[in-house]
């Protein structure tokens, strides 16, 4: 087999994302990897992971949390954390303001305009005569 440009010795490399989430402090976060595919001096095939240039242990092993290097770690589909973010952003979000409706008292005539008195707001906290 031949070897792939720019990696030493692999004879296949297979890109792959994926998100991660720690289940001891709650931290989030995605990486990708080149995974690449070698035979060693015996014939047996091994993967190499890279990030950034550089072999780093397979996130499947055992996984440690970027944030509290605690290794009880989520490991999802890529995007996973990126989705979860916006959906809590959008949650926060206040909508935004406009022109809104107010229904029309009885026996108004639609486009009229009422003017509201006191008396038509305080009616609710009289008491009832008995």
């Amino acid at each position: 087999m031949s070897e792939i440009a720019g990696h030493p010795g692999a004879t296949a490399v297979v890109n792959e994302s994926y998100s991660f989430a720690c289940m001891r402090c709650g931290h989030g976060w995605e990486q990708s990897y080149e995974i690449e595919h070698h035979i060693d001096g015996d014939g047996r095939e091994f993967v190499q992971y890279v990030v950034d240039g550089q072999v780093v242990p397979s996130p499947l092993s055992r996984p440690a949390c970027a944030n509290c290097d605690h290794h009880v770690v989520r490991i999802m589909r890529p995007g996973r954390v990126a989705s979860a973010r916006d959906a809590a952003h959008q949650q926060h979000r206040t909508p935004p303001a406009g022109p809104v409706e107010a229904p029309t008292a009885g026996g108004e005539e639609p486009g009229e305009e009422h003017h509201w008195h006191l008396a038509d707001l305080l009616h609710v906290f009289q008491r009832k005569a008995s």
